[in-house]
């Protein structure tokens, strides 16, 4: 190394003779930082000197202002005093002042002259005093007659004096003189001044010449200073010596000890510097300075670029049998020299471990993501896709994915050889992919490396399947159309999880690239690996979700009663994902009456489903009794409250204490809203609980969102439910619905109710045509829950079908009926029906009036069924039973229940009506 000190000062020497070596300010950081501005450092001399004379004229100049300026405000003020006492004492010797204060009204004659004097003598204000300190004259005629500003003590003693106070016009100097008479006695006093403002600008006046000849000044010391400092920092390059001394260290040490070859080239292509590095890297000869590059013995390739010094970056050249890395750039940059400066890097290892880097890094980034884009859903047969999607044309050019028979279905493959197989995925390249089509249905040949590979359990490769006789025997047709094709290379992995054979899936490499190796296979089986685990989760959803649908399509209604009250069209609508609770149903009363029941279990998944089941049912039980809304929805609400504490004593026991284990399903939660339509007085009574209200449209197509009382959940208990009745229109449309139909996380539930009312207000659509519109015009774009919607329209059983009497509490009476009961009967054309009908309504009426009190009253309904209605004020339910041989009586209700196809009571608030149906001829 100490052959080479200062070799680069002595090189540079030579090639421009005549100029000194230039310190060039990007080898320093903290040099070239201050470049543009380092005659102004304080580190350099030249800019030391220069602030040191810049404070200097600074000082001078501000120390000549202010002597300057206040020496013109004592001018000033000295001057404003002399004026001032001049004027007093003129205006106080005047003739005729003695006899002016003695007059009756000294203002009137003072005030004219006192203006005219202040006038003349350029002074602000001259006033006249009397020996009490009250003014008799001023420039403003306001203050005159009020007491003076001032000391008047000495002028009263017959001693004038100036001073400056703050008077009536501001800050003045003002001077206080006596006025005596002939006799010497101070009669009054004469004051005169000027304003300090006044005095000031005096000396204001003056500073623009002051600042002028300060600025002038300024600006010569500036210039004659950077003058000086400019040939400084010629002379020093802005450096003081210790750190020109510093830097020519740092450069020489720095030039021979990086582990970087540094080669300097003149303008000429002649080599003028070149570190023991670059020496060692290119192997140059003896003392090369000085001598061309291409006399040197480098490859041509390298000589050219060093010789013409045209920029490269990074640029990979041979050296021997060494790779070199080399930058060139030129040196005339900046008024640099001409010339290049190039530097070597050896990149012979690094290239062999980068390439192996390279692809270590291009196999990890697939793997991550594999983990992002695979399995996004819970779909068998997108998750094939994506493991084939994720693969293609980064670690294979063709990618199939065969998955077994059951795994796409749910369930669990039991085989363990010659399952059936489906193509799930195919995926390539290429469009025209020579492999089976997705949804072909075939078995492994035993021969095959799948078959091998889905027996074992591990991995197979075939790095050239024209020589794979065992893959041939597949489908000779088909693999002959593959190798035609260009397809070459086979690493087939099995799809396993959790100890389950789910698949195989197969990566093919076309003739152009390089066969599969072993060394793949780790990674080929870390994709499988990740794939397998998300199509078992997708495949165990699929049967948790196909058992949920069954389930849940085997309890909600299949067909609509025959009914004749309501028109009734209805949708039901499942969620994009999961199984929901949401249910509906139409059920007949007795009175050609029809309930409509909608109602939603919160969550999804089985267990709602099957509450959904249990409610379902309870309403139908409870339908059976006839209750009012609001009751039947307090025994659902009671059944839900005993559901979920079901639920959370199973949970408890299963979980133990803690609840760590096994897990419930919490509170369960509904909603439910039961409506109950009477075609005979057209009023509909309902209630709900925490549902969504229903929606009235009226035959002209106005649309009302019924005011019913919400009530709470079903579930929470505590509050009662509410009935409300209105009276509807023949060919209204009663529109019940769950709230996923309105509800959606990208819009308010007001938006999604406007939305409803804007599809309900069309009149003149039948209820189908009525639902298909509101899902076309209300539906989300990607519903998240069930949606249950039913529109029923008003039928009205006209009075033509109706025929009711009142009946007096006399057996007597009970002929009398049955004679126009046959009438009825007869003008029906229900002649058959008559000895029935007369029967039953004669047990049924003849107990009302034993057993009951009050009116009684009888209705006959002509509808699907001929319906007999006795009603009474008594709440006394009969029951049927069955009367020994010896007794008198106890049959009526017998009778009844064998000529009636149903029968039963229901109450009302006045009291109960029991009812029975004859099956028309």
């Amino acid at each position: 190394m100490a052959r080479f000190k200062g070799r680069s000062w002595v090189l540079a020497a030579r090639m421009f003779p005549g100029r000194r070596p230039r310190s060039r300010r990007r080898e320093r950081p903290e040099a070239a930082g201050r470049r543009s501005g380092s005659w102004l450092t304080t580190r350099s001399v030249a800019g030391q000197v220069f602030l040191l004379q810049l404070v200097i004229v600074l000082l001078l100049i501000a120390a000549a202002s202010v002597a300057l300026v206040l020496q013109v405000r004592h001018d000033a003020t000295s001057e404003a005093r002399h004026r001032s006492l001049a004027v007093a004492e003129t205006f106080a010797d005047a003739p005729g002042m003695p006899a002016a204060l003695h007059s009756p009204h000294p203002t009137a004659v003072l005030q004219p002259l006192a203006e005219q004097a202040r006038r003349e003598s350029g002074v602000d204000f001259v006033v006249v005093i009397n020996k009490n300190g009250i003014r008799y004259t001023h420039p403003k005629p306001n203050r005159i007659g009020k007491p003076f500003v001032g000391n008047i003590d000495k002028p009263l003693a017959g001693h004038p004096i100036t001073e400056t106070v703050h008077g009536t016009i501001g800050d003045v100097v003002q001077a206080v003189v006596p006025v005596t008479d002939s006799r010497g006695h101070v009669i009054g006093l004469v004051s005169s001044g000027i304003t300090v403002s006044k005095v000031s600008g005096l000396a204001n006046r003056q500073m623009p010449i002051l600042i002028g000849a300060a600025g002038a000044s300024l600006a010569l010391a500036t210039g004659g200073t950077a003058l000086v400092s400019r040939r400084l920092r010629r002379q020093t390059h802005g450096l003081d010596p210790a750190e020109m001394t510093r830097m020519y260290e740092h450069h020489d040490a720095v030039l021979h000890s990086v582990r970087e070859g540094v080669l300097i080239v003149d303008g000429d292509g002649r080599l003028m510097l070149a570190n023991d590095e670059a020496r060692r890297l290119l192997e140059l000869p003896e003392h090369p300075e000085g001598r061309a590059v291409t006399e040197l013995g480098l490859d041509p390739q390298m000589a050219k670029v060093l010789a013409s010094g045209q920029v490269v970056s990074d640029e990979v050249l041979v050296a021997g049998d060494r790779l070199l890395a080399i930058n060139n750039r030129p040196t005339d940059r900046d008024g640099g020299p001409p010339g290049s400066v190039a530097t070597l890097r050896d990149s012979t290892e690094l290239r062999a471990l980068s390439g192996r880097a390279e692809v270590a890094q291009k196999h990890l980034k697939l793997l991550y993501d594999a983990s992002v884009e695979i399995g996004t859903t819970l779909d068998v047969s997108r998750t094939a896709e994506e493991l084939a999607q994720v693969a293609v044309g980064r670690f294979a050019d063709f990618v199939t994915v065969d998955l077994a028979g059951p795994v796409l279905r749910g369930e669990e493959p039991l085989a363990v050889g010659g399952i059936e197989m489906c193509r799930a995925a195919v995926r390539g390249i290429r469009a025209d992919d020579p492999f089976y089509p997705v949804g072909t249905r075939f078995s492994f040949v035993s021969s095959t490396p799948q078959a091998r590979g889905f027996g074992s359990g591990r991995a197979a490769v075939e790095p050239d399947l024209r020589e794979a006789h065992g893959w041939h025997a597949q489908d000779p047709e088909q693999t002959g159309v593959a190798i035609a094709y260009g397809v070459r290379s086979l690493v087939t992995v099995p799809l396993r999880a959790r100890g389950v054979m789910l698949g195989m899936v197969s990566f093919w490499r076309m003739e152009e690239n390089a066969p599969f190796e072993d060394d793949e296979i780790a990674l080929a089986e870390e994709l499988a690996s990740h794939a397998a685990v998300c199509i078992d989760n997708a495949r165990r959803y699929t049967r948790e979700h196909t058992m949920a649908v069954t389930l849940q399509r085997s309890l909600l209604p299949r067909v609509l009663p025959e009914q004749s009250a309501l028109d009734v069209a209805y949708r039901y609508l499942p969620a994009e994902s999961g199984v929901g609770g949401d249910w509906f149903d139409v059920i007949p009363l007795p009175g050609a009456r029809v309930a409509l029941v909608v109602g939603d279990v919160v969550g999804h998944g089985l267990h709602a489903a099957a509450t959904m089941g249990r409610l379902r049912t309870a309403v139908h039980n409870f339908s059976t009794l006839d209750l009012p809304p609001d009751e039947l929805l307090s025994h659902l609400d009671d059944l839900v409250a005993r559901i979920d504490q079901d639920d959370n004593t199973a949970t408890f026991t299963a979980a133990g204490p803690e609840g760590t284990e096994g897990g419930g399903a919490g509170i369960t939660g509904a909603t439910c809203l039961y409506a109950i339509y009477d075609p005979v007085t057209r009023r509909c009574a309902m209630a709900r609980a925490g549902h969504p209200p229903p929606a009235v449209v009226a035959p002209d197509g106005s649309v009302d969102f019924v005011d019913l009382p919400a009530g709470p959940p079903l579930g929470l208990g505590g509050l009662p439910f509410e009935t409300a009745e209105l009276e509807l229109d023949e060919g209204s449309r009663l529109v019940l619905y769950t709230d996923g139909l309105i509800e959606d996380r990208r819009r308010e539930i007001d938006v999604g109710l406007d939305l409803l009312r804007g599809a309900l207000a069309h009149p003149g659509r039948t209820p189908d045509q009525t639902c298909a519109d509101v899902l076309d015009a209300v539906l989300p774009a990607r519903p998240t829950d069930d949606i249950a919607l039913i529109v029923a329209r008003t039928r009205v059983l006209g009075a033509d079908r109706v025929a009711s009497w009142d009946v007096p509490c006399d057996p007597a009476s009970v002929s009398e009926v049955r004679a126009k009961v046959i009438r009825q009967l007869t003008e029906w054309g229900l002649e058959d029906l008559s000895f029935t009908a007369e029967l039953v309504l004669s047990e049924l009426i003849t107990n009302a009036i034993r057993y009951a009190a009050g009116p009684i009253r009888v209705q006959l309904l002509r509808d699907r069924n001929l319906i007999c209605e006795v009603s009474d004020t008594s709440s006394t339910s009969p029951h049927l039973r069955y009367a020994a041989t010896t007794d008198e009586g106890g049959r009526g209700l017998f009778l009844v229940a064998q000529f009636a196809e149903r029968w039963g009571t229901r109450y009302t608030t006045e009291g109960k009506v029991i009812w029975a149906e004859l099956a028309l001829p």
